[in-house]
């Protein structure tokens, strides 16, 4: 029987903790989701002054990241020649999702939305 890995409570806020220090070392406005390898929402933070819509595009982004095994921006390059993955639910091929691996398997993602894509990626 294979084991699978997964994130824990403690990791999860762990690395919301490191987000949430980047966001405010940059003071941007910004929601942040971490979902596990399914694309289920394990943590989210919405920081003071972030957009109404950006808890659900981050969750979106993460999701699309855990999902895919890609980060969001290699899934909205994809796009240009592959126009049907739109069609595909529970994605948002935007970039600001990454892919958490843990010895070379994917655990989860992270999603961040309110600012630039790439800012949100920074994130």
């Amino acid at each position: 029987m294979k084991v699978k890995n997964s994130l824990t409570s403690q990791e999860t806020a762990e690395m919301m903790r490191a987000c949430r220090e980047e966001a405010a070392r940059n003071q941007w406005a910004v929601s942040i989701a971490i979902v596990d390898d399914s694309g289920n929402l394990l943590h989210l933070e919405r920081l003071d002054g972030a957009g109404g819509q950006t808890p659900e595009l981050a969750a979106l982004k993460a999701a699309t990241s855990a999902l895919t095994r890609f980060p969001t921006k290699a899934i909205e390059d994809m796009l240009k020649e592959r126009p049907a993955i739109m069609t595909f639910p529970r994605r948002a091929p935007v970039q600001g999702g990454l892919p958490i691996t843990y010895r070379g398997e994917v655990v989860g993602a992270i999603g961040v939305s309110g600012m630039r894509p790439h800012e949100d990626e920074q994130i």
